[in-house]
């Protein structure tokens, strides 16, 4: 197999390995896990994002018409009474979040019952849940494949680090095109259509999801220069390929 496809396949794989990990280390990935009641094992998936267009509908599955259940919940961040709705249906228990405006968060917990026993759903914190406006499919699609794209792009031309006769200057370009494409002017378009901020990073917030497209964007201009000036190219090719790899992995909405 030659080199260029092996670097190829490398670089897909660095790349999908740091998608799924950022995606299911983020404070937005749904919460899974099980507890038990009563000898019965009941697992549950629970969101913490969600659309501010339509309520939350939760669905517990405990497969025991005799459990009941009840939803609780407040505004994040105050000291309010928690509102606790009855949960409805046997077996499969449901209960509604309200929707709330965007950038709004719940806080909110599941309790089961049965006879005497009882078991709370998380057991330990409560979650949180934070609302935002839908984003076109238009603006969606072309964002998410841009920054995946440039970050696939970014590791194929670090790992010319390891090439004898690195080929920098056109995965270079084409790394700085995409990626600003997919974290500037589509990047802006998620944010306004989402939070109505189209920019929330420095110098006008510390919105950590903007800083670190911007970090890594700067970086890989550096990179860049230091190639076309031809002073270690690929070394610095292979720092910028890591900075954008470390900064992709800081999962989004931390």
């Amino acid at each position: 197999m030659k080199r260029n496809t092996i670097f190829w396949i490398l670089a897909v794989v660095i790349t999908l390995v740091s998608v799924v990990y950022q995606r299911v280390t983020g404070p937005t990935y749904p919460l899974h896990g099980k507890v038990n009641l009563d000898g019965k094992e009941i697992s549950y998936k629970l969101e913490r994002s969600h659309s501010s267009s339509s309520n939350y509908l939760i669905e517990i599955n405990t497969g025991d018409p005799l459990i009941h259940g009840a939803l609780h919940f407040r505004k994040f961040n105050t000291q309010d009474e928690f509102t606790s709705v009855s949960m409805q249906g046997k077996e499969v228990l449901t209960a509604e979040l309200p929707k709330q405006a965007r950038l709004e968060k719940l806080e909110y917990y599941i309790s089961l019952s049965k006879d005497a026993a009882s078991i709370k759903i998380p057991e330990a914190n409560n979650i949180i849940i934070r609302f935002k406006d839908d984003v076109p499919i238009y603006i969606f699609i072309p964002h998410v494949f841009a920054m995946f794209f440039a970050m696939l792009l970014s590791n194929r031309t670090g790992l010319e680090f390891f090439n004898k006769e690195p080929n920098l200057k056109k995965l270079s370009i084409w790394t700085i095109i995409i990626l600003f494409i997919g974290g500037f002017p589509l990047g802006f378009a998620m944010n306004g259509f989402a939070f109505g901020e189209m920019w929330g990073g420095w110098p006008f917030g510390h919105d950590v999801t903007d800083n670190k497209t911007q970090v890594a964007f700067i970086v890989w201009l550096f990179a860049f220069f230091m190639i076309i000036k031809n002073k270690k190219p690929a070394l610095w090719a292979l720092i910028a390929a890591i900075v954008l790899l470390i900064v992709y992995s800081i999962p989004h909405s931390i």
